[in-house]
């Protein structure tokens, strides 16, 4: 098994259980405030960013190009969560969730074209894929079902 076929093992099975976590979820709990301001829909609208965001990182690495542009800075990811947050706001929480699966589907297209040595761990590759996706799913899923679970839901 390549390096990234076992990174992306786990995040398949981290990726289930946030679905996990979100099944069954009505349109208005999907929308209900509880983790501060934020949402289901908007937890998952700023994993949607983050795919986004770094589906292109891991093209321009797969072209042997720098990963984050000139001029892009990811260090305030507080200002960038809150940015992915606002341009899923609006929308309804089905779309998010929709949108959840498709993003995460380009995020695995773009780890594919990586070379397999760039998943080594403590490569940008690896990092990213374990970042945005495995860990992040991992973080966001046990909030969910303790709130879940907290509601009677």
């Amino acid at each position: 098994m390549s390096l990234l076929d076992a990174l992306l093992e786990d995040l398949e099975k981290s990726y289930a259980d946030l679905q996990s976590a979100i099944e069954g979820l009505t349109h208005e709990q999907l929308v209900t405030a509880f983790q501060g301001e934020w949402s289901v829909r908007d937890m998952l609208g700023h994993i949607v960013g983050w795919h986004h965001e770094m589906d292109d990182v891991l093209e321009r690495i797969a072209r042997g190009e720098r990963p984050v542009p000139e001029g892009v800075d990811y260090s305030d990811s507080d200002a960038w969560n809150a940015r992915f947050v606002e341009t899923w706001r609006n929308a309804s929480p089905e779309a998010v969730v929709a949108e959840l699966a498709a993003s995460k589907a380009l995020f695995v297209e773009a780890a594919r074209l990586v070379p397999d040595e760039k998943f080594e761990e403590g490569r940008s590759a690896y990092r990213i894929v374990t970042g945005t996706g495995t860990n992040h799913y991992a973080e966001h899923a046990p909030i969910i079902r303790a709130w879940r679970q907290g509601e009677g839901i």
